[in-house]
């Protein structure tokens, strides 16, 4: 019999199990000390174990306009829910997509959960408004942005600008001053007049007639865009037809205040929009498309504003009431336009974005709400913890008193287990979003039978070697390599049922999919790491060598036949006389 090559290791050799062993205890503390240094030392908890309300969005187009339903919009939707919901003054509130076409709003407890809906399931009103005015926020009125020097767009480029895309002519001198306090019914200033002596916030009560301008005036005036609660208050006026307050960030991420007029562009004639790179300057741009109809409109509000003085030149692009940006006007413009500025790729197509959703015919269909109180989420998170805890028991005396010292493994490999899955499920949640609720808890549940079967599999793998009269370190390594294969397919097809399910179903089932499917992963990476290093370490010792009766691995419990022995072929004696 030919001996094996030097350096070549025979399937199922024992490898170093010791440096295995030490890695996977490395990874470990890893993992929990990212989750306390982190700070994120418990798993994030959905709306039905902390209390809140849980709204699912599907997305719908108009007929023939399916392709509208894409990554993108969606994306755009997301952002634009978001801003509904902290306009209501919620915090750790959270969107999502799901799928392709649904979108998850999970809203924690302190919520009003009928203003919630509201706000979520409408589509988005998107208008340019004509800036009148423009101050710092807060109560006080600050001059306004002297003559000449560059606005600060509330999206954070300063010196932002509408301009042609190919030079245009300049429309007839037609004031847009006049047009707009005619809106307010207060004095306008004429193209020349320098922007101190327009009329200012909290200047003298205009006559009896102009009633609703003085209450305009000195809502402006009062308004303080500091405070959550008042952008809230404010944003909800959105009527394209009165003149309104808003607020808007500048290039520093300051709040503003704006007094703005009438719309005099809705969102829907906007054809489209993106951000793009000016070939000419080098520099990202937002190249906008408008509708045959949307045209005539900016063509007319832009050649009004293009003769104004600062900062009454600007047009407002106002999204459920809040300014997303006020570039200024130089010329007229008319079907295509681009808004340049100190733009990078991010904020280009993130303003790209809210112009396009302007013109989506998106809209979405609430499938679910279901608003779950403190008490009761906490009662259910009990009771999960319950049934786990029973769960886990029942496993554990199963493996005591049937594998009586082999159980030890067994238990150290489900702690290694539950280890590695607790800090994942912390780590997950700031990083993914991952929120642990009732059906993940079911999930988790449901994985400890998953991993207690794997042990049991390579037990009788081993068992099966000694009853063939081998003794415990071979047993344990040609045991091996046939466990290892039935836990990979066992495995494998519950991460496929996994997979599946997460993928075709909506809302909390796929909480206990991808909870099912991560501990199914972390099974195998146990198993292979933790657990057969384990057991080849404790093969070589003399309580588990030896067959004690409270191993679990006693010869005589287990029926072994005699130990294997290799018998020699004994050859007859040959006759002298026949040879």
């Amino acid at each position: 019999m030919a001996a094996p090559k030097k350096g070549r290791k025979a399937p199922g050799g024992q490898g170093k199990p010791g440096r295995t062993l030490a890695l996977m205890l490395i990874v470990m503390a890893g993992l929990v000390g990212g989750m306390f240094w982190s700070g994120e030392t418990t798993p994030r908890l959905g709306i039905d174990l902390a209390g809140g309300t849980t709204i699912t969005l599907k997305a719908e187009a108009e007929p023939g306009k399916e392709s509208a339903v894409n990554e993108t919009n969606m994306a755009t939707a997301v952002g634009i829910i978001e801003r509904r919901v902290n306009g209501l003054g919620v915090s750790e509130a959270e969107v999502q997509t799901q799928g392709k076409e649904n979108i998850i709003v999970n809203i924690p407890k302190g919520t009003d959960s009928e203003q919630a809906q509201k706000q979520v399931g409408t589509t988005a009103r998107l208008f340019f408004r004509p800036v009148l005015n423009v101050v710092p926020a807060g109560p006080a009125t600050p001059e306004p942005t002297p003559s000449g020097s560059p606005s600060a767009s509330p999206t954070g480029k300063a010196g932002e600008k509408a301009t042609a895309p190919s030079g245009t002519p300049t429309a007839s001198p037609t004031t847009q001053g006049r047009a707009l306090s005619e809106a307010l019914k207060a004095p306008s200033p004429s193209p020349s007049t320098p922007a101190s002596d327009k009329p200012q916030p909290g200047s003298p009560t205009p006559e009896p007639d102009a009633a609703g301008n003085a209450a305009l005036q000195k809502k402006f005036a009062e308004v303080n865009c500091l405070d959550q609660a008042q952008r809230a208050a404010v944003s909800q006026d959105t009527k394209p037809e009165n003149p309104i307050v808003a607020c808007g960030k500048d290039s520093v991420g300051q709040w503003e205040k704006y007094l703005l007029g009438p719309a005099e562009v809705d969102g829907t004639d906007v054809d489209d929009a993106q951000g793009v790179i000016d070939q000419r300057s080098g520099q990202w741009i937002v190249q906008m498309d408008f509708t045959s109809a949307g045209s005539k409109k900016f063509a007319k509000i832009t050649s009004k504003l293009s003769q104004q003085q600062p900062p009454m030149n600007q047009f407002a692009i106002v999204l459920d009431g809040d300014v997303v940006s006020a570039p200024r006007v130089d010329t007229t413009l008319s079907a295509n336009a681009q808004i340049s500025g100190n733009f990078n790729q991010q904020s280009a197509q993130d303003l790209g974005n809210i112009l396009s959703y302007g013109a989506l015919p998106l809209s979405f269909d609430q499938q679910s709400v279901t608003t779950v109180t403190a008490a009761l989420g906490g009662e259910q998170l009990k009771a999960g913890l319950i049934a786990g805890a029973i769960g886990l028991a029942l496993v554990v005396v199963y493996l005591v008193v049937y594998y009586r010292g082999l159980s030890l493994v067994a238990l150290l490999s489900l702690l290694a287990s539950a280890i590695l899955t607790y800090a994942l499920m912390s780590l997950l949640g700031p990083a993914i979003g991952f929120a642990l609720n009732l059906p993940a808890v079911c999930g988790a549940i449901v994985a400890i039978g998953i991993t207690a079967d794997s042990f049991i599999v390579y037990f009788e793998r081993i068992r099966d070697e000694i009853r063939e009269g081998r003794t415990l370190r071979p047993a344990v390594e040609r045991a091996w390599p046939r466990a290892r294969r039935t836990i990979l397919v066992s495995d494998f097809v519950s991460f496929l049922a996994a997979a599946v399910l997460f993928i075709v179903t909506v809302g909390k089932v796929q909480g206990f999919a991808f909870t099912l499917g991560l501990t199914t992963v972390l099974d195998v990476v146990v198993v292979f790491f933790f657990t057969k290093p384990l057991m080849t370490l404790l093969a070589r010792t003399k309580f588990f060598a030896s067959g004690h009766p409270w191993s679990g691995l006693d010869p005589k419990r287990l029926g072994a036949k005699p130990p294997l022995r290799r018998s020699r072929r004994v050859s007859a004696p040959v006759d002298p006389k026949e040879a």
